[in-house]
């Protein structure tokens, strides 16, 4: 996790570089302090999953190219089979699985997310991103706030949701929670 931490830190900074914008810029666009803005590219600091995806808007490049270093191919249809996609171990509360990273131009990023049963209240973290967000339960049950509301959500339940207002999840009844996360 620590290596794919620096990894990511450097595209993140090099990318930045590329596109001429300096570290104040890009920590106000993140909506976070300089240091944590700083922490990040020295690859000292967890990147939130949000924080990658407006990164990567930002920076006019695909999401896959910042997690991976390598730009999606497929055109026509990409399959992920059983157990695949680009994991993303990017935070202790959550853990995601891109499911449509090697397709280009995608619309959607489509993501399985676990929120872990000792996630407890470090999944309460609220996080926000730009755009539209739709979660689908695939197993267990999970407590959803958005913007001040509370849901609970069980298996076969979805909510779909303004994600530019902060959101967190927690897994309940101390069982992990698994749903898929589509980001338009």
């Amino acid at each position: 996790m620590a290596e794919q931490r620096k990894d990511i830190a450097a595209r993140l900074k090099e990318l930045r570089e590329i596109e001429g914008k300096s570290a104040e810029e890009m920590a106000a666009a993140l909506r976070v302090p300089l240091a944590e803005y700083q922490a990040y590219e020295a690859g000292t600091a967890d990147i939130p999953a949000s924080a990658l995806h407006d990164a990567a808007h930002l920076l006019k490049i695909d999401l896959t190219d910042l997690l991976t270093g390598q730009a999606p191919r497929m055109k026509l249809f990409s399959v992920t089979r059983k157990g695949g996609g680009v994991t993303v171990a990017r935070r202790m509360d959550y853990q995601y699985r891109n499911l449509a990273a090697n397709f280009a131009g995608r619309k959607a990023d489509v993501f399985e997310v676990t929120v872990p049963a000792d996630a407890g209240e470090s999944g309460a973290h609220a996080n926000s991103h730009p755009g539209q967000e739709f979660d689908y339960m695939l197993e267990g049950r999970m407590l959803v706030r958005i913007h001040g509301n509370e849901l609970t959500l069980e298996t076969g339940d979805c909510v779909y949701f303004d994600s530019n207002h902060g959101h967190s999840m927690q897994a309940l009844d101390g069982k992990p929670a698994r749903f898929l996360a589509m980001i338009f």
